[in-house]
């Protein structure tokens, strides 16, 4: 790992990381301490959402990690973010064959929380994954195949395959247009539909040979959806937080986040908040079309206390 140390007088500390620099993907990132802890503080490794992401996270005007970041550390919590490996490598992993999630995503947050667990200034028994989208799907799987950490923190996640939930938004966006456009869609979505239809009767070597949609493999999707967010759960009796927005246009707080309190019910050590008013962002929605959902992220807004201290509280809370 590569460090930079810059801001001394900053009573937080921000450091420019390498994550896997002798790898053939070394990742920029940035690791945000408390200046004056005064001994080992807990940490969270984000993880991001689907497609290309920078370490804050950012699409268009909105910072979604770096808010966090920054708001957690006045708590007295670190954090670890870095680039995702698809943006700062998309077309070297256009090339690759049979790229799975594994590849795209869990190999790095399982890195990450490695460099974290190896910092003298992180206390090893109190890391957390904080995961937002389908970064909050892959969180219970990042635990469970080597992350090994505290608790979970998952943000506008879902129990549902990623196909099943793709297919819905397609849906979901032609029901909220005009007829025009809902043909349309409804065609991508019965294209989709017959690509996808027996997924999980082929064999690896099928999927690995057949393209869903741009690079994407149908394996990639296999892979993934051999197991659920809530499957990995159910498994586990670590401390788990489940946020929501309730006008989220993507990860829906009446099928997501109603079908995660459903199907984890009777599980302990088991947390749920949903927020009046906020988006997929965590920040105040704009707009109740799935057309527009653009505009959400076009307005600069950032993420409140009210989110930032509910994750707080319950990493302080379940670090002890």
């Amino acid at each position: 790992m590569i460090r930079k140390h810059f801001r001394k007088r900053d009573p937080v500390i921000r450091e420019a990381i390498t994550l896997r620099p002798s790898s053939d993907f070394p990742l920029k990132g940035m690791l945000t301490l408390p200046g004056d802890a005064g001994g080992p503080v807990p940490a969270v490794v984000m993880v991001q959402g689907s497609g290309p992401s920078n370490m804050d996270e950012k699409v268009r005007k909105l910072t979604p990690f770096k808010d966090l970041a920054e708001g957690l550390v006045r708590h007295g919590i670190a954090s670890l973010r870095y680039d995702k490996r698809t943006f700062s490598y998309g077309r070297k992993m256009a090339k690759m064959k049979d790229v799975s999630i594994r590849e795209e995503t869990i190999e790095d947050a399982l890195s990450a929380i490695e460099l974290l667990k190896n910092d003298k200034r992180i206390d090893p028994a109190r890391i957390f994954i904080l995961g937002h989208s389908m970064g909050a799907m892959l969180a219970p799987r990042i635990d469970a195949e080597g992350g090994n950490v505290k608790a979970l923190i998952m943000m506008a996640g879902s129990p549902y395959r990623l196909e099943d939930i793709m297919l819905r938004q397609i849906r979901d966006a032609g029901n909220a247009g005009r007829p025009l456009v809902k043909w349309l869609l409804g065609m991508e979505h019965k294209a989709l539909s017959k690509k996808l239809d027996g997924l999980y009767e082929m064999s690896d070597e099928e999927t690995k040979k057949k393209k869903l949609a741009g690079n994407f493999k149908l394996y990639y999707f296999k892979e993934m959806g051999q197991k659920s967010a809530a499957d990995y759960l159910l498994e586990s009796e670590k401390p788990v937080l489940i946020m929501q927005g309730e006008k989220d246009l993507q990860a829906l707080a009446s099928v997501d986040f109603k079908a995660f309190q459903e199907q984890l019910a009777d599980r302990p050590n088991t947390e749920f908040k949903l927020y009046p008013g906020l988006n997929h962002a965590f920040v105040p929605a704009i707009s109740d079309n799935p057309l527009k959902a653009s505009k959400e992220f076009s307005v600069e807004r950032h993420i409140g206390e009210d989110v930032i201290g509910d994750i707080a509280a319950f990493i302080l809370n379940a670090g002890h």
